[in-house]
């Protein structure tokens, strides 16, 4: 008889990452405090972590990280002239973004040591629980959101949970790939993974795309875990490693995926997620065929 997997309660999100890759915008603002529209890329991620049930989000920084943790605090000033001034719609959208008691935990990465290592910083706070890791300059717009997709195959199936997408055979040497046995619809069964294929050697073509489940013993596995591609603890070797004793599950989430780590992906989500929105869609398409 399968046992019920635990309740899942907490995420890790890793912002300690400098967003070299969108400089110089990045150089005195966090990368996942850079705006997609009219909110901040993390906005967006904290948003879908709620959605799924994530009660308690532990955010792992670095330096000149700050401006994160008081992002989802109070602006007293700011809402006081608000106020003031009859602006309660902005007002109670600022509000909605806020921290509630105990929902957020933030712990330093001391070194970019890679994810895998940003991750295993946040082993006091986790504990013995299973948790989510959503990384925080990855936008997936789908409905319902992709870590709640991931969840309830969670629920189902326990063990660790991963989600996917398929991307372009040429382009599998950019990511971490999954190795398939088979699947059933959207859930695969694995049995391995690879980060950054030499070309023409991936396994699949279904990359990891920034959302996992994991179970806590991966924690004990990143202790250990040399660096590898990159000269970083990369998570995925880890995960690889705790295959050999746990079931994995990857997960071909529905959604358009945005990475807006990368100039022209922060510029796609911009454009893709003013489009969809009521209040601004009509206006951002005139806006955008003007220049065409």
């Amino acid at each position: 008889m399968t046992s019920t997997p635990r309740r899942l309660r907490k995420a890790v999100l890793p912002v300690a990452g400098l967003g070299t890759r969108v400089l110089p915008g990045t150089k005195t603002t966090p990368k996942e405090l850079l705006n997609v529209v009219d909110r901040p890329i993390l906005s967006y991620i904290v948003e879908e972590a709620r959605e799924a049930g994530i009660e308690h989000i532990v955010f792992v920084t670095g330096r000149s990280k700050g401006a994160i943790e008081d992002y989802f605090d109070h602006q007293i000033e700011l809402e006081a002239q608000l106020l003031a001034k009859g602006k309660t719609e902005i007002l109670a959208a600022m509000n909605a973004e806020l921290a509630t008691a105990g929902e957020m935990s933030f712990t330093r990465q001391m070194q970019p040591l890679g994810l895998g290592h940003a991750i295993w910083c946040a082993r006091d706070i986790i504990g013995d629980e299973p948790f989510a890791v959503l990384l925080p300059d990855v936008i997936v717009d789908s409905r319902p959101g992709a870590l709640k997709q991931l969840a309830g195959v969670y629920a189902q199936v326990g063990g660790n949970v991963i989600g996917v997408e398929a991307v372009p055979d040429a382009d599998t040497h950019k990511y971490g790939i999954v190795d398939p046995v088979d699947r059933d619809g959207r859930n695969i069964r694995m049995q391995g993974m690879v980060e950054k294929p030499a070309r023409g050697s991936a396994p699949s073509n279904l990359s990891i795309s920034g959302r996992y489940i994991l179970q806590p013993e991966i924690f004990d596995i990143l202790e250990t875990q040399e660096r590898g591609a990159g000269g970083e603890i990369q998570l995925t070797d880890a995960m690889a490693r705790l295959m050999k004793d746990q079931g994995f599950t990857a997960v071909e989430y529905e959604g358009v995926t945005h990475d807006c780590g990368d100039k022209i992906g922060l510029l796609r989500a911009n454009v893709a997620l003013a489009l969809k929105r009521p209040d601004l869609g009509a206006a951002a398409r005139a806006a955008i065929t003007a220049l065409l």
